[in-house]
């Protein structure tokens, strides 16, 4: 093992990203504390405490659910919103409902649907939340939808809704997730066929509903583990578009965020941007790259479709970041009790001690707070006016649709992607520069790594910067339809920390311009 230095000066003879672009991009170090989570717990950094772990009715066990027999079941939504928009409600269809899925037993997927305040032939956009598990009503309420959430549970309007450029759904995926529901555990899938065979048969559904927005441009989006949804369902539509399995789907691109694609490549890195970003020490380094090259190793022999091998690569390439978080950050109660699975940060603040940060961003000393919307979801007056029945639970994240993916996780969804491209489909992978779990280091070597026609040429080009209001807002590199953003002052949630950078970067990669 060569010292770390050297392993610095060789980044960019070794695949990895160049020196120059990699240190000009790192900021003061960030100090660490004590404590490990691993997978599902990282949800409880955004105090997620679902009271039901997965909506599955059996039939004839709820009145309420089983006369929802229709395929489609849709409502307009008249939610009191605090403030302008920049259009009447009135004249915007905000539209909440069920789409009945084909090929499984029972299962019907919930969707918020937002027309856009600039004009109805603006491109169609549809959002998924990673976990896997997560519903997308996190990102509406507290990321890009057309309005947020405030700590009173009362609605405003956000002047950055990915609304304004685009007719944008939020889609409560995989089944089990959110509000949407089966009447068999068997619809509960377990890889990304499964998953984006689901998502495939929501939008033919969708696209019957609403024939107006067909013709549409149409774009996949999402962060976290929408690095695995994404690439899948952008391959499935694009094989359905080929075979004329149905409606036409106009895919025109989709945006990867702070995701997780390549694991191989995502979880090493973990230790280089732990270290490039002082979380870790010289000695701490050397001891936990030893468990690199078996991560490497395992994560190979998953590859694509393994299953036991996958299991067994997750195992082993976990233990890069537990190790970095045993020296790492520690969310405590009021009564200054350990933060672990067992219990809940209710007042959802970190120590403040010098030495805490958190995964999803390392510049923070205190916890997300998500927890508004499962309240507000949860309530009965909400969930009528959405449209959904009174005994289906809202569950912001299922540990049962986590765990049935599990295998999934460290398959590579890279290896699709160079069709995509060749395909003349636009690609954009952005990644805030502040987030560890999913880091824009890891994203950017396996970006630069990928084999397709125009590889050299994306290698070879120049590193621009990204403006927002005469002022850099990012990096950005790019060539024919691939596109590489990190964001400035960002972390895991780029729409989140960065709204307004968010919306031009969205509105310039569907205008051809970013």
């Amino acid at each position: 093992m060569a010292p770390v230095v050297m392993y610095l000066l060789l980044l960019g003879l070794t695949g990895h990203l160049p020196f120059s672009f990699a240190e000009s991009q790192m900021h003061d170090p960030s100090s660490t504390s004590q404590h490990t989570r691993t997978g599902f717990e990282f949800i409880k950094e955004l105090n997620l405490h679902p009271k039901l772990d997965l909506n599955i009715f059996k039939p004839n066990t709820s009145d309420s659910v089983s006369i929802s027999n229709s395929k489609f079941v849709e409502k307009s939504l008249k939610l009191p919103v605090l403030g302008e928009s920049g259009a009447s409600v009135h004249d915007l269809a905000h539209l909440a409902g069920y789409v009945q899925i084909n090929h499984t037993i029972g299962a019907r997927m919930f969707y918020y649907f937002f027309q856009s305040r600039n004009r109805k032939d603006d491109p169609v956009v549809i959002w998924l939340t990673g976990g896997p598990g997560c519903s997308s009503a996190l990102a509406l309420f507290h990321e890009n939808g057309p309005f947020h959430l405030t700590n009173n549970l009362s609605l405003v309007w956000n002047d950055y809704g990915w609304d304004k450029v685009s007719n944008i759904i939020y889609i409560d995926q995989p089944i089990g997730t959110g509000f949407s529901y089966s009447c068999s555990d068997e619809d509960i899938k377990h890889d990304e066929k499964g998953v984006s065979d689901d998502l495939y048969d929501f939008l033919q559904g969708f696209f019957k509903l609403h024939p107006d927005y067909v013709n549409n441009d149409f774009y996949i989006t999402g962060e976290s583990y929408g690095g695995h949804y994404i690439p899948a369902f952008a391959a499935r539509i694009n094989q359905g578009n080929m075979k004329k399995e149905g409606i036409h789907i106009n895919l025109k691109g989709f945006a990867i965020g702070n995701g997780l694609t390549e694991p191989g490549t995502q979880f090493n890195a973990d230790l280089d941007f732990a270290f490039l970003n002082s979380l870790i020490n010289t000695q701490d380094y050397i001891r936990i790259d030893k468990i690199v090259p078996e991560c490497e190793k395992a994560a190979e022999k998953c590859g694509t479709n393994g299953e036991n091998s996958c299991l067994d690569a997750l195992n082993i390439c976990s233990q890069i970041y537990k190790e970095v978080l045993k020296i790492s950050p520690v969310c405590v109660s009021p009564t200054s009790q350990a933060y672990n699975h067992n219990s809940q940060c209710n007042s959802y603040e970190l120590k403040q001690l010098s030495v805490s940060w958190q995964v999803y961003d390392i510049r923070r000393q205190d916890c997300y707070d998500m927890s508004g919307t499962e309240k507000f979801l949860s309530s009965a007056s909400v969930k009528k006016a959405l449209g959904v029945p009174q005994d289906i639970d809202f569950v912001s994240c299922s540990g049962t649709v986590y765990r049935a993916m599990m295998e999934d996780i460290m398959r590579n969804l890279e290896v699709g992607l160079p069709e995509l491209l060749e395909d003349g489909i636009k690609m954009l992978v952005y990644a805030g520069e502040y987030d560890l779990i999913c880091n824009w280091l890891g994203n950017y070597r396996w970006v630069e790594a990928m084999k397709w026609s125009g590889q050299l040429e994306f290698k070879a080009s120049s590193v621009t910067k990204f403006e927002v209001d005469g002022k850099e807002a990012g990096l950005l590199k790019k060539h024919g339809p691939l596109t590489f953003l990190k964001v400035r002052d960002a972390g895991h949630m780029v729409p989140m920390d960065q709204p307004k950078a968010s919306l031009q970067m969205l509105k310039m990669w569907i205008d051809g311009k970013l």
